[in-house]
């Protein structure tokens, strides 16, 4: 097969789809890689660490559409992206489609095959190929929310840990997932009053066992949330309801009752935000003021640390690559039931449940997908043609 590795250019992208590495294993089994000029700079990859493991370098990503068979890649394909893709070719990214209607509308009449790392899953009913970045996430919330507390940021003047005399910052995480869990790890490392609100109480005792009498852990009710989330120097948000978008946990209304200069930082954002107050924004510009609440709501934050995140990606992406190169799409998606849940649009179907009944299309089961007739609208199937998956 042959394999398209273009240059990211979302916002402050650096990541890419493969590292040299896993370029190297790829060929050694028998495919062919092309890698657009410049993708792994941001790694500290040149051109020539590519070639010497076998890829090709092109120069444009139209050129890297135009030929590759599968397209590797880590965030979502950017509108000039979703023009070059073609019928038959498949997508292996982010894609988190529940937020983004236009997203999910070109790739239906796109006709090709997207896989979504965000929705792979494992025996032990995990996100794999999406904990890494919640990782890295969870991590990078309290760096951000550290400096988004300094005065010179907009806000509040307060260092995390305090000093010998005076209190710490009070953080606030919602949702004790892996975002949630990273989060806390770094907020205690850096002394701060920590709270981890959630309301799976397995996952609460868990947390407790864990972190002991360095952080506290209570099961999150309206009136424990709204008690925390008004004392709260920082807060962050860590819901995931994985494939669909994610609630509201934060109201407008209670940012009324939080303190002037205090932070809210969302990753979930990449699903449409925690807070209702959450819009996406970049790296280049990073935070606004709603109500006098600072919001970080950066929509790609480990692209901030895009060595240690393309490496950490690539640990949990690369067996599928290779899975798909060596089996061909169709077969590695009926061989294993987990790649199979990372369908979610196959030639002009929606497979993936949440986003078709939130976006308002015919839901088609990624086994009736896969032999489906394509359609360019997703809202209509024909099963008598049966098509094969490159």
């Amino acid at each position: 097969m042959l394999i398209g590795v273009p240059k990211e250019i979302k916002n402050h992208e650096y990541r890419v789809g493969l590292t040299p590495e896993s370029v190297a294993e790829v060929v050694q089994n028998g495919h062919e890689v092309i890698v657009q000029e410049n993708a792994g700079i941001g790694i500290g990859a040149d051109d020539e660490a590519y070639r010497a493991v076998g890829a090709e370098i092109l120069t444009t990503a139209e050129e890297i559409f135009a030929k590759a068979e599968m397209i590797v890649k880590v965030k979502e394909p950017q509108p000039e992206e979703r023009k070059l893709l073609r019928p038959r070719q498949i997508l292996f990214t982010y894609l988190h489609l529940a937020p983004d209607p236009e997203q999910t509308r070109d790739l239906i009449e796109s006709g090709a095959t997207c896989i979504a790392y965000e929705t792979v899953t494992n025996s032990q009913g995990e996100l794999p190929l999406l904990k890494p970045m919640s990782q890295v996430a969870g991590r990078l919330s309290i760096q951000a929310g550290a400096t988004a507390l300094e005065k010179a940021h907009g806000g509040l003047g307060v260092l995390l840990g305090g000093v010998p005399g005076v209190e710490p910052a009070k953080v606030v995480i919602i949702g004790g997932g892996v975002v949630g869990f990273n989060a806390a790890q770094m907020a205690v490392g850096m002394q701060a009053d920590v709270t981890i609100l959630d309301r799976d109480t397995a996952r609460l005792e868990q947390l407790s066992n864990h972190f002991g009498a360095a952080a506290i852990v209570l099961y999150s009710s309206k009136a424990i949330l709204e008690s925390k989330v008004a004392t709260a120097d920082l807060v962050i948000g860590a819901v995931l309801i994985p494939g669909t978008e994610a609630p509201k946990i934060v109201t407008r209304e209670m940012l009324s009752t939080m303190k002037q200069g205090s932070v809210l930082v969302d990753v979930a954002i990449d699903q449409g935000g925690c807070f209702e107050t959450s819009k996406p924004t970049t790296h280049d510009n990073p935070t606004y003021i709603v109500d006098g609440i600072v919001h970080y709501c950066v929509a790609n934050m480990p692209g901030s640390v895009a060595r240690t995140s393309t490496y950490a990606l690539n640990n949990v992406t690369l067996k599928h690559v290779l899975a798909i190169a060596n089996k061909g799409c169709k077969q590695a998606l009926l061989d294993d039931p987990h790649l199979k849940n990372g369908l979610n649009i196959c030639r002009g179907k929606v497979t993936c449940a949440p986003v078709a009944y939130g976006q308002g299309y015919t839901h088609m089961p990624a086994e009736l997908a896969i032999s489906a007739k394509a359609g360019s609208s997703g809202k209509k199937s024909d099963l008598s043609e049966e098509i094969m998956l490159s």
